[in-house]
């Protein structure tokens, strides 16, 4: 099971009212881990404590309403640096909560909205590629992009957050979405995207890939990539690194050789503890090096 962004052509109905978006709204996250994702590893599985934390699920305002997010920070002490934890395919689901408190554990507050919560309820599929189809697919980037700023104004909102120094990671949907976040908010300090789709043919709710956004990046972007991942070929990541170097951007890629798809998830049997604890060193260097926190 592959959970990168393959499959139907996308749709392309876009003409919904605020009011019918608001009406179908998901109020709130899913519990436990994704159906869709299959059958839990349950022995490489990491649960990281909310000890010392404060941490659960919050509400967004957005234009047309309200969606469910998950957040994490230190329970005590003053304003923190954000990092946006950008979901999988599969929602936000534990891992994504789990990541979240261990970017906490590390003194930031750490969100991690609902990005699908007007298209449906992620923990509903038991199939990744029917989620896709009838979902993720139906999800514009225009709506990830506003969703995101509002998370960031949540933070700033709420006293606890300083946004002056925001981060963005994703991890496979959201390694792409932290590509394009890079290049669509100018205050950002730093990205670190996971195995995210780098190349991909334009749609009407998904006009840009990473590499078409590289010359329009506006924060450095740390990539981290499997050399053995076959929905993201090695040719990709090469295209990609030309296309930084050709603007001299600051951005890296890292490639993990051994490592498949999906390396960080530690739930799923595509998980690698050694390749998935250096990205995560690696991932907080990032953000320390360019400022977020």
């Amino acid at each position: 099971m592959h959970d990168e962004w393959t499959g139907p052509e996308l749709d392309s109905l876009i003409g919904r009212t605020a009011l019918t978006r608001r009406d179908v709204l998901l109020t709130s996250l899913a519990v436990g881990f994704a159906a869709a994702a299959g059958p839990v590893a349950a022995d490489t599985v990491i649960t990281t404590s909310s000890e010392g934390l404060t941490a659960g699920e919050v509400k967004i305002p957005v234009p047309d309403g309200e969606i469910p997010a998950y957040r994490a920070m230190p329970s005590k002490g003053g304003t923190f640096p954000v990092v946006l934890v950008v979901q999988e395919i599969f929602g936000v689901h534990e891992h994504i909560k789990d990541l979240c408190r261990r970017f906490a554990k590390e003194g930031y507050l750490a969100i991690a909205p609902e990005l699908y919560a007007r298209q449906g309820d992620p923990s509903k599929y038991t199939d990744w590629k029917q989620l896709f189809a009838e979902v993720v697919s139906k999800v514009p980037d225009s709506q990830v992009m506003s969703d995101l700023d509002s998370a960031v104004a949540w933070a700033g909102k709420s006293g606890a957050g300083n946004v002056q120094h925001v981060g963005v990671t994703g991890f496979c949907w959201g390694g792409r979405i932290t590509w394009l976040y890079a290049a669509h908010n100018p205050s950002l300090k730093a990205g670190v995207a996971w195995y995210g789709r780098l190349v991909g043919e334009a749609t009407a709710l998904q006009p840009k890939y990473p590499i078409d956004v590289a010359a329009d990046l506006k924060a450095p972007v740390l990539g981290l990539y499997g050399g053995q991942d076959q929905g993201i070929p090695l040719a990709d990541v090469e295209k990609m690194r030309a296309a930084l170097a050709a603007v001299k951007s600051p951005s890296e890629i890292v490639v993990f050789p051994d490592a498949p798809h999906g390396f960080n998830a530690d739930y799923r049997p595509s998980y690698r503890a050694d390749d998935a604890r250096d990205a995560w060193k690696q991932c907080l260097a990032w953000f320390r090096r360019y400022g977020v926190g």
